[in-house]
């Protein structure tokens, strides 16, 4: 330690680096974390939790309207925006504190600044203070990006803006068709507002199964949302009562707000990576191996910076193999097959595995188990809901190769469902377990017949 102030520095505190920073101090490395904002990152501050919440609140309206089958009688209700964002903040900044006495029982150091990389082994603060360090983790995560080229859209908000409105947006356009964008809509029409979702392609969340997407779309439409496929904004323009905002199709919409949730890229920029050397791809995420280093041996990075699985779990999990590689003495790589995910709408998507369109290409046989039915909830409240689960089974080996589940506490059943088919579960196994009734997940022990299988020609 005598050429170094510390073992480690460790740049951003949300997820994962929080996780690696505390882990590389149960090791006995010397740690320090800088941050510029919140500690919590995006997940805590402005992503998962304070989403979740959200869609919480927004599910009531459901509750509401469906407890008069089940013989109940609710008076009349109203929806306050301003308690719900003091609500959320209340609880953020108390899960930011949590996080912030994690890091000090562990003994790391917390710098309340900016942090720039001023060479392989040296890092900067925005405080005037320069430290050396034998490791430098970047864990910065990433950032909304606007849509480019379209004049007035700095009126817009993002993803980070739009928990704290100062008034409910009583008419909400949407830009953008991806998880964060069928989140949000999904949440601000239960609430009250008029939502449309504008986005290129004919059906939201490419890259999920194709089955999964339409029933989404689906659900939106009956909740309220009006779809704008193939429609974008060309210009906004700031007016009396809102925006008035121009679509590629000639329309025009005036809105009280434009959400727009194009995507998100890493957050590299200005942090000083060319001055070491670091590599970065296009788009800015930072190329590492698959213990997370980089082409600078002294430097590594985590989570959503390096543009590889964008989810918390990936993150944490990324963090916790460096710190046990680097400073624990046992070599970990991160297994990337299997992670389930979910999309909070309402009804919401759980998944894992492959998509149907995938599997097909990579195998020349499967079968597609798949089901669809009322949940027993909708029995009584009279709501036209349906869940769908879907299997996806190779037909050779009878292993389970993907699970797609939209419908109530499908993130849950994703997470569940992920451990057998990680461990490599065949339909027998499924097939073999005992089904718990009456649950909706006993459909995915006892669908027993493929609804079709597909063949690869060649």
């Amino acid at each position: 330690m005598s050429d170094y102030d510390y073992d480690l520095i460790v740049i951003g505190a949300g997820s994962g680096g929080v996780r690696a920073a505390r882990v590389a101090a149960s090791h006995g490395a010397k740690v320090a974390v800088a941050e510029e904002f919140r500690v919590g990152g995006t997940c805590v501050i402005r992503g998962c939790v304070p989403k979740k919440l959200y869609v919480l609140a927004s599910r009531f309206k459901d509750d509401f309207e469906d407890a008069k089958g089940f013989g109940w009688r609710v008076g009349e209700t109203a929806f306050d925006w301003s308690a719900l964002v003091s609500a959320k903040e209340k609880e953020i900044t108390r899960l930011s504190g949590l996080y912030e006495q994690t890091l000090g029982t562990a003994n790391v150091e917390l710098i309340r600044a900016r942090a720039t990389i001023a060479g392989p082994n040296a890092v900067h603060f925005s405080d005037g203070r320069t430290a050396r360090a034998r490791y430098i983790l970047v864990a910065t995560g990433g950032a909304p990006v606007l849509a480019p080229h379209i004049p007035g859209l700095e009126w817009g908000v993002s993803s980070n803006e739009i928990f704290d409105l100062p008034s409910f947006p009583r008419r909400l356009l949407v830009v953008g068709a991806g998880y964060i964008a069928v989140e949000f809509a999904s949440i601000f029409t239960r609430l009250g507002a008029e939502v449309a979702l504008a986005y290129r392609a004919d059906l939201p969340l490419r890259g999920f199964d194709a089955d999964l997407r339409q029933r989404v779309s689906e659900a939106l439409t009956a909740a309220g949302v009006v779809h704008r496929a193939g429609a974008l904004p060309t210009r906004v323009d700031k007016s009396a009562h809102g925006y008035k905002v121009a679509m590629s199709d000639g329309e025009t919409r005036e809105v009280d707000a434009v959400l727009v949730a194009t995507g998100r890229r890493p957050l590299t920029q200005n942090l000083g990576l060319e001055r070491a050397g670091v590599a970065t791809r296009e788009n800015g995420a930072i190329v590492v191996d698959s213990q997370s280093r980089t082409n600078v041996p002294s430097i590594y990075a985590v989570g959503d910076v390096t543009d590889r699985i964008n989810l918390t779990p990936v993150a944490i999990r990324e963090g916790h193999a460096f710190a046990d590689t680097v400073f624990g003495g046992a070599p970990t790589t991160v297994d990337y097959d299997c992670v389930a995910s979910a999309v909070f709408t309402t009804p919401e998507v759980g998944t894992v595995g492959l998509t149907e369109e995938a599997a097909q290409q990579k195998f020349a046989s499967v079968d597609v188990y798949e089901t669809s039915f009322r949940p027993m909830r909708a029995t009584l409240s009279g709501r036209a809901e349906r869940i769908y689960m879907k299997l996806l089974v190779d037909g050779d080996s009878q292993r389970v190769l993907g699970a797609h589940i939209f419908g109530p506490e499908a993130g849950e059943m994703a997470q569940l469902i992920a451990i057998p088919m990680r461990m490599g579960a065949t339909k027998h196994d499924f097939d073999a377990t005992m089904a718990v009734h009456p649950t909706a997940a006993e459909e995915l022990v006892t669908m027993r017949t493929p609804a079709r299988r597909l063949r690869r020609e060649g």
